[in-house]
């Protein structure tokens, strides 16, 4: 019999090192699309040789958002999100043999910041502003059409945990002593979380919640986003949006308290915005990703019988910390 082939874009980063691993190591023939690969997005016409005939496709394609959002990298965020499905998009429409499941990327950032109850795929409610837009453009060109033959699935993924960029600047936060609660505040207004693309949500200017360190953090480890993917992949009965996110949500104060622990940092001191913003223009980051009450359930999932390997916070950030990363690199540096 011949051997099964797995497409994968955009895998040259951090989840998509680990899903090609993954899909060899379960005997697939893989082909990648990206800057460099089996295909490039230059070349459209090799991304539909590559797509005809595969019998899984995944994307993960698209600027990595642990940057500062200005003019041009926001952008660039939308940009390379929604061209890179379209293209997939076109190459799976007129494949002889499309693929049987399309799997995307997508972001539980979609969901409304909330403290009150998280957000599942049927009931959750949706926000507003740039991470939001970028998040509905992203979906919205991935299940446009008709594509009868692929079953379509959006991989809402919460912040993943491993030797990837949010964790190293988690890790570099406590190390620099702000691993104390991250408290939201008036901070001087800006226009980098303003609406993008064809449909703009939200206010010009940016704003504040009285948290008080209380706002959710919703995390995955990395190896439950490829055991996920394996369990999405040989399941023919589920299709639209899955959010990626371990069922015990964490808090800041827990998180910070977690990361304190492990790092073995002396001090934490509590972190106010105007002392994030530009400790996170330092690290080339946004306070967003700690400051946003991020609270996604994974109920498609759960309801489906999938078991998460690491379902608590605290045994993930160690297996995290435990890592013995290539070249000497530092899980705990910037």
């Amino acid at each position: 019999m011949p051997r099964p082939r797995a497409v994968i874009a955009g895998a040259s980063g951090f989840v998509g090192g680990a899903l090609v691993a993954a899909f060899r190591d379960d005997g697939y023939d893989v082909d990648t699309i990206g800057r460099t690969g089996t295909a490039t997005w230059a070349d459209p016409a090799a991304v539909a040789r590559v797509v005809d005939g595969a019998d899984v496709l995944v994307n993960l394609a698209g600027k990595i958002v642990s940057c500062r959002y200005t003019d041009a990298n926001r952008d660039e965020i939308l940009r390379s999100r929604v061209d890179t499905t379209r293209a997939l998009h076109s190459a799976v429409a007129h494949a002889a043999h499309p693929p049987a499941v399309w799997m995307n990327a997508s972001t539980a950032t979609i969901y409304r910041h909330a403290t009150e109850h998280g957000h599942d795929e049927v009931d959750g409610e949706i926000g507003e502003g740039f991470s939001v837009d970028v998040a509905t453009s992203w979906e919205r060109a991935f299940f446009e059409g008709e594509l009868p033959r692929t079953r379509r699935v959006a991989l809402r993924m919460a912040i993943v945990l491993g030797d990837g960029p949010a964790t190293r600047m988690l890790f570099a936060l406590a190390r620099l002593g702000l691993s104390g609660p991250q408290i939201d505040s008036w901070w001087f207004p800006h226009r980098r979380y303003r609406g993008i693309g064809a449909r703009p949500t939200g206010r010009p200017w940016s704003s504040w919640h009285r948290t008080s360190g209380h706002q959710r953090f919703s995390w995955i480890h990395i190896d439950d986003v490829v055991a996920s993917v394996r369990f999405l992949r040989d399941r023919d009965d589920i299709v639209g949006p899955v959010n990626l996110a371990a069922p015990a949500v964490s808090d800041n104060r827990t998180l910070m308290r977690e990361l304190r622990r492990i790092a073995r940092a002396p001090i934490g001191l509590p972190a106010f915005r105007w002392m994030l913003d530009p400790a996170m223009a330092l690290l080339r980051n946004e306070p967003e990703l700690v400051l946003k009450s991020r609270w996604a359930v994974p109920r498609v999932l759960t309801e489906a019988g999938y078991v998460f390997r690491y379902p608590e916070l605290a045994p993930a950030l160690e297996a995290v910390a435990a890592l013995r990363p290539p070249r000497g690199r530092d899980l705990f540096s910037a």
